[in-house]
């Protein structure tokens, strides 16, 4: 199904039964999957960029940026701003190990 063919999204308040709010989960956890897909297209440019101007796969400096950005947005969302951490570095360091795949230490 496109999203063009799915029903627009409703908040958790619109949702009158369980079939509602699960269906309204399933519909972010697929764009959550997208978007995850997308930030695995950036980081697979990354690898490019970073051979070009010899950067090695992990860089502290940024990963603690990515981090105190997530957990920032996280606050500002009034979520758990932990959770977010502790989500993001597992995904960083996906992120890591796939760059360092291609990128000679």
């Amino acid at each position: 199904m496109r999203a063009s063919d799915m029903a627009p999204p409703k908040t958790p308040q619109d949702c009158a039964d369980m079939a509602e709010l699960r269906a309204q989960i399933d519909r972010m956890d697929q764009e959550l999957v997208t978007l995850l897909a997308q930030r695995a297209g950036y980081i697979d440019r990354a690898v490019d960029i970073k051979k070009d101007v010899d950067l090695p796969a992990r860089i502290t400096s940024r990963v603690d940026e990515v981090i105190a950005n997530v957990r920032a947005h996280a606050v500002a969302q009034g979520l758990d701003p932990d959770l977010t951490e502790t989500l993001w570095s597992q995904l960083i360091e996906w992120s890591i190990q796939r760059e360092a795949k291609h990128i000679p230490e």
